[in-house]
């Protein structure tokens, strides 16, 4: 598929239905699910420099607790907990906190995401980093907001700085 056919098909998708989740979509339309987040109509996406992987993930230390949602083809894992004490150890970086121990290969990791979107739950905007593994499937995504009220200025603001930040240009 071209990229415009990708673009054209997620659109439509989600004229359908806005809340669909981006992991179902993928499923349906047999794309990649980083290619449907690449493609997400209206700039609910921004790509991030995967090259700046090691300042993306310090930058969560600033945001105190967020939602760590890692999903593969038999299990979603949900974590609430704050990101630092990182360290490297051979082919990991390290994130380990009292609620959050993750250790993460970056050189697996293909793409990062500033992701705004409807919450498949309630359809309010959720505001979140995506990473995605070498085949395009979800690597984890970390939510800064998740359904309810997210029109909290801080949060929205950390959003839009991190995004800023490391935006490709």
């Amino acid at each position: 598929m071209t990229n415009e056919t990708i673009a054209t098909a997620v659109a439509a998708a989600l004229a359908e239905n806005p809340k669909a989740m981006t992991m179902q979509l993928a499923q349906r339309l047999r794309i990649p699910e980083a290619e449907i987040v690449r493609h997400l109509p209206n700039g609910q996406s921004r790509e991030l420099d995967l090259s700046r992987f090691d300042d993306v993930m310090k930058s969560f230390e600033a945001l105190g607790k967020v939602h760590v949602i890692c999903t593969n083809g038999a299990v979603t894992l949900e974590a609430n907990g704050e990101f630092g004490n990182f360290s490297a150890w051979g082919e990991f970086f390290n994130v380990q906190t009292p609620t959050l121990d993750m250790h993460i290969r970056p050189k697996n990791i293909s793409a990062v995401f500033a992701v705004e979107k409807p919450s498949h739950m309630d359809g309010v905007n959720t505001l979140s980093i995506q990473f995605f593994d070498l085949n395009g499937a979800s690597a984890f995504k970390v939510f800064l907001t998740m359904g309810g009220n997210t029109s909290n200025p801080k949060r929205i603001e950390q959003f839009n700085s991190i995004r800023a930040e490391f935006a490709t240009k």
